[in-house]
């Protein structure tokens, strides 16, 4: 798809700089607040560029989470070419600047968006459910954090205190406790109803946690961060965004550094897939003699993690590719002679 203008877009909560380039030089850096019908008045003021249409032009802005809707929501409906990349990758591929101000970004991100046409990945915009199911699963993980947060002492205190003491203490913590239980158990309902309701979602899920040690917190993190395989059809990319992807470090032939994951992942992701593996353990089959072989031969047992994190990242976009169901004891079909 051939572009004629680059439109980088530096969002803040309250404003937006936007950048306008035509291939590579500068048109017009403008400040737009943050709000619909300002960004729609920016868009009419855009079509006045001689030879600018919506068409020819590509938006590129960086991840910010809820603050990128009010412009995704009116480039969507003007259906045009949208690029969210994320800040770390933009910032990779500038190299080392001077100075740093919200106008110099938005310059910054059209450059990006010229210089690397040919890597554009197209926007596409996030189901309904999907949002739900994505503002759930972090109030969930809220919720358990918040409850962690309060029962952790009590354990830890209930040995090194006299027992009414405890007792005082677990007496006037229960009520928060069972009222966090509640919520916790009501949002995981609502979770469930959701994928239920939704037949495209609840065929993915049954697909995902069909295999050993996925559950429902893990199916549902992993439809919610491919954007229901949209965003990530490759499990490998999938897997160096959840963090247990090895990279090598090598410099010639004298200096080699560790093979190692890169830090600059989806936290949460990689603790879900590495409880998922963790739990893979508790159980006997190929992945838990996998994990024993390479053990015995030395490897260090996290890297180990992280491999059966692979195998079980390239089942699910395997299961989901092929529509298929997760089967323990599959049998590969022999070579036709």
């Amino acid at each position: 798809m051939a572009f004629s203008f680059f439109v980088g877009i530096d969002v803040g909560k309250e404003t937006l700089e936007v950048a306008l380039f035509k291939e590579g030089e500068e048109v017009q850096v403008v400040s737009v607040a943050n709000d619909p019908q300002a960004i729609k008045a920016h868009l009419l003021g855009l079509k006045k560029v001689p030879g600018f249409q919506i068409s020819n032009a590509l938006f590129c802005m960086e991840h910010t989470g809820v603050y990128n809707n009010p412009m995704l929501s009116v480039l969507q409906k003007q259906k045009a070419n949208i690029w969210v990349e994320h800040a770390e990758q933009i910032i990779r591929s500038i190299g080392m600047t001077r100075g740093k101000n919200d106008k110099m970004d938005a310059r910054r991100i059209a450059r990006y968006a010229y210089r690397f046409v040919d890597q554009v990945r197209l926007w596409q915009p996030v189901r309904q459910v999907v949002q739900q199911l994505a503002v759930l699963s972090s109030l969930r993980d809220r919720l358990v954090a918040a409850r962690k947060q309060l029962a952790t002492p009590l354990k830890e205190l209930s040995g090194f205190v006299d027992k009414k003491t405890a007792a005082l203490m677990a007496t006037n913590c229960k009520s928060s406790l069972d009222a966090l239980n509640k919520d916790i158990q009501a949002v995981e309902q609502k979770i469930r109803d959701l994928i239920d309701q939704d037949p495209q979602i609840k065929d993915m899920y049954k697909r995902i946690s069909s295999i050993s040690g996925v559950g429902h917190v893990t199916a549902t993190a992993v439809i919610v961060a491919t954007n229901e395989f949209k965003n990530f059809t490759e499990p490998k990319k999938f897997a160096c965004h959840a963090g247990v992807a090895p990279f090598e470090h090598r410099s010639g032939i004298s200096i080699r550094g560790k093979t190692k994951v890169s830090h600059k992942a989806n936290k949460r992701l990689k603790t879900l897939l590495h409880l998922a593996a963790r739990s893979i353990l508790t159980t006997k089959g190929e992945l838990r003699q996998y994990y024993d072989r390479k053990v015995a031969q030395g490897k260090p047992k996290m890297a180990v993690l992280n491999a059966l994190s692979n195998k079980i990242i390239l089942r699910i976009f395997a299961l989901v590719r092929n529509e298929t169901m997760y089967q323990k004891n599959y049998q590969y079909p022999l070579a036709k002679p």
